[in-house]
């Protein structure tokens, strides 16, 4: 056979591709979250002195956001620690003092002599399972590491313990979000740049939470800034709550209760004649149908102060006026 021409295969003409037809929504949304928040979270260490000198302690992340200085971060970053130092994205780096603590709800606010401008705190009630988040921390010293994730659970509850008193941390944040123990402190912001949590304790394998901004969170800010520490009302109860049989939801039209476990000896709880077996409805005249319920009554303000509770007991209804104390450490 003679020889024969080549195949030619027309070749499409050159484009210039920019970057961002590259990248698809989803990464485009992660890298502008992240470049908005990054510059306001800190690699925190917590420092001391021991007999061989200056060392770090502990170490985490936290979050600036007010514009003269002021951090958030976990309590359990902080603990046992009173300064420390925290190091910026752009290198810039401050001391840092502890202004307060609250192991109950693990947040704590430091305040640095230097820092960038503040995030913007978003509402957490506004998130929704399925929601794209983003976390943003410095573990390990790794400046700005970004993870992404959604949000695969909400309302979840924490336990934590504060000396004698066990709390639940209420409405956390469940994202898939992939985070290490250096990401405690570090922000979760919504696809707005908004930080609507605080990542703490890691789970498990691909599961992280996150302490929600939303109303209690900002109460128990306030009076960190305010006070250093944060008040809360003791009654003395242990609840755990059930749901209510038909005969009980026509009688009281509530479809849960809180069932009472134990009463506390000496406590307000006792004083005021509640048993355990009790079945409490409402408290200050609102359903109460789970601890995390009850325990958003229980702040500074119901110190002292008549707090009312609608009790299910041998099938009446029955009216019991407590006065809470503040809580403190000998309280069981």
């Amino acid at each position: 056979m003679g020889n024969e021409p080549e195949a030619v295969f027309p070749e499409e003409p050159a484009e210039t591709v920019s970057d961002d037809d590259v990248l698809d929504t989803y990464s485009q949304t992660v890298m502008r979250v992240a470049g908005s928040v990054t510059a306001h979270v800190a690699a925190l260490e917590m420092n001391g002195v021991r007999r061989n000198g200056y060392v770090r302690l502990g170490a985490g992340s936290a979050v600036v956001f007010t514009a003269d200085g002021y951090l958030l971060t976990n309590a359990h970053v902080v603990a046992g620690h009173q300064g420390g130092r925290a190091v910026f994205v752009d290198g810039t780096h401050s001391e840092v003092e502890l202004i307060g603590s609250d192991p109950l709800s693990d947040l704590a606010v430091l305040r640095a002599r230097h820092t960038p401008p503040p995030a913007v705190l978003g509402n957490a009630e506004s998130l929704r399972v399925g929601q794209l988040v983003v976390a943003v921390g410095n573990p390990l010293g790794l400046s700005g590491s970004v993870t992404a994730g959604v949000v695969s659970g909400l309302g979840r509850s924490i336990p934590v313990r504060s000396g004698r008193h066990t709390r639940l941390i209420e409405d956390v944040i469940q994202t898939d979000a992939a985070l290490n123990p250096g990401n405690s402190g570090g922000a979760l912001a919504d696809t707005k740049g908004r930080i609507v949590g605080i990542n703490t304790a890691v789970a498990g394998l691909g599961l992280g939470l996150a302490i929600p901004i939303n109303g209690t969170t900002r109460r128990i800010i306030a009076a960190l800034l305010r006070d250093g520490r944060v008040t809360r009302a003791y009654l003395g109860l242990v609840s755990t709550p059930i749901p209510l049989d038909v005969g009980a939801v026509v009688r009281t039209g509530n479809k849960e209760a809180l069932r009472v476990v134990e009463v506390i000896a000496g406590s307000p709880a006792e004083q005021a004649g509640m048993r355990p077996g009790d079945l409490v409805l409402r408290a200050q005249d609102k359903a109460v149908s789970s601890a995390e319920s009850l325990q958003k009554l229980l702040f500074s303000q119901a110190v002292g102060e008549p707090f009312r509770m609608s009790v299910l007991r041998d099938g009446r209804i029955v009216d019991v006026v407590a006065v809470p104390s503040e809580m403190s450490d000998k309280d069981e």
